[in-house]
């Protein structure tokens, strides 16, 4: 019988890893792992192992600044995932097999304050820039307002998109709703829907910490669950959208931030209950956990709590509030990881320069 992350995968769920740390991947590809993410943190974490300072060196001779060099190292890093992958991606029809690449982060920084239009355009811009050439790579853009209206321009040039920053149902469905409009344009366009396709990436275990701080007079059986809650529903409406606008690839749900964030919980909470259906992203660390716990892990992405509990959820929690905070605390996630990667690559740039070890 199979456990771990190949139990995960045999009840139906794709693994995408959290990371596109190239030796992770390969571990993790032999245990049926089939897409990767990236980010700030991300590429952070990987330069600072000093692995890459050889290649920032090279691209620092150019005389580029640090976002410079800073975005032509994620795509190099980017593009290596996205050949461990691309046989996965080959053997799917386009429907596996894909690396995300996380558009400028500072877009959304509420100290730069940019406006709403001249964010939209960034977007467009910056979708069209990193998305082309590439067939297995998905473009990713916050479901911000911003991020929002531009989806449906990328989505009608056939751009392969991943909404992140999902924590409300209303955010999903306005997302959704943008790139359909944009695949019927592109449709009329190019007369097929043959590689479109587009995920969602609903955030889950912010979500508990939001209640936990904010709606702490939940019941026990419902405080720790509303995350779950919410991200089977959006996942039960997105299988019924789709159903009733077919297309040749699947438009799938990311079960994301599937990391417990409680020291007492199980690690393998949120991926135990979304097993079945359709992709998880889940950090190094529960992925870890998940392995040597050996746990067998079945399908119960379609099993909701009790109605009981259902019915104190909808009556105690307050989505456009908790959207509004969530998205709040999120931009600022967003943009505080590249500014501190600009740092690392100022600093690292500095030391090599001077020739100092690392």
């Amino acid at each position: 019988m199979a456990t771990g992350l190949r139990s995960l995968v045999e009840s139906g769920t794709k693994v995408w890893l959290d990371s596109i740390d190239p030796d992770f991947l390969r571990v993790n590809r032999e245990r049926g792992a089939t897409g990767a993410t990236s980010n700030p943190i991300i590429v952070a974490d990987i330069l600072k192992t000093g692995r890459y300072d050889n290649d920032l060196a090279r691209i620092a001779e150019q005389s580029v600044d640090d976002e410079a060099v800073a975005w032509q190292l994620t795509d190099m890093l980017v593009r290596q995932a996205q050949q461990i992958f691309l046989p996965v991606f080959q053997s799917s029809n386009c429907d596996d097999g894909y690396v995300s690449f996380e558009l400028d982060p500072l877009i959304e920084d509420p100290a730069l304050n940019l406006p709403l239009a001249e964010r939209v355009q960034r977007y467009i811009e910056l979708g069209r820039k990193w998305s082309a050439g590439h067939a297995n790579r998905m473009i990713k853009v916050p479901a911000t307002p911003a991020g929002i209206a531009a989806l449906e321009a990328l989505a009608a040039e056939g751009i392969v998109l991943n909404v992140t920053l999902i924590f409300s149902p209303r955010q999903y469905r306005e997302a959704r709703e943008a790139i359909w409009r944009g695949a019927r344009k592109f449709l009329q366009s190019r007369g097929a829907l043959t590689t479109f396709k587009s995920v969602y990436s609903v955030f889950v275990s912010r979500v508990d910490v939001y209640t936990e701080k904010h709606v702490p007079q939940l019941s026990a059986a419902a405080q720790g669950q509303v995350g779950i809650v919410l991200a089977k529903c959006m996942w039960r409406e997105n299988q019924e959208y789709w159903a009733a606008h077919p297309t040749p690839l699947r438009q799938e749900i990311i079960f994301a931030s599937t990391g417990t964030k409680n020291p007492e919980d199980d690690p393998a909470k949120y991926v135990a209950a979304l097993a079945g259906s359709d992709i998880e992203t889940n950090p190094p660390a529960t992925n870890e956990a998940v392995e040597a716990g050996a746990r067998v892990l079945s399908r119960a992405v379609d099993q909701l709590p009790p109605a009981e509990v259902l019915s104190e959820i909808d009556a105690q929690v307050d989505l456009a509030e908790l959207e509004e905070v969530l998205m709040r605390e999120g931009v600022a996630k967003f943009a505080d990881p590249h500014k501190a990667l600009l740092k690392l690559i100022g600093q690292k740039r500095s030391t090599l320069a001077a020739g100092t070890p690392r």
